[in-house]
């Protein structure tokens, strides 16, 4: 799976992006997906994710009621609308696969337990 984000861009403080992430090689039907972000100097942090089949959302506190995620109808977008920027949510962002299997309906929010990485998008917050 190629995992390519896209929306990323400079943006005030409580303005508004929207990320893409578009998989080719395969769909990602049975892959649940997540959000990550790393800011400089910093480890990268779970933001959102979703399961596999859409009925299962995590994300981190620092995003909640800010951020959501979705998973487009063709199967293989993934979106993430990011509202009320602030200045520290500034970092690159990017879009991860974690293959589910046919039974396993879940949220993972550590970086370890995705298969597939995107290259990242930048994203940064002017105050």
């Amino acid at each position: 799976v190629q995992l390519v984000e896209s929306g990323g861009g400079l943006v005030q403080a409580g303005g508004s992006l929207r990320l893409s992430c578009h998989a080719s090689g395969r769909t990602l039907s049975r892959y649940a997906m997540g959000w990550f972000r790393q800011a400089p100097g910093k480890e990268r942090e779970f933001v959102a994710g979703i399961s596999w089949n859409g009925g299962i959302t995590d994300s981190a506190d620092s995003v909640k009621g800010r951020f959501t995620i979705s998973r487009g109808n063709a199967k293989n977008t993934v979106y993430l609308q990011m509202n009320s920027l602030k200045p520290e949510d500034t970092a690159v962002y990017y879009c991860a696969a974690d293959w589910s299997g046919d039974t396993t309906v879940e949220v993972n929010s550590s970086p370890a337990s995705y298969d597939f990485w995107g290259q990242g998008t930048q994203v940064t917050v002017s105050s």
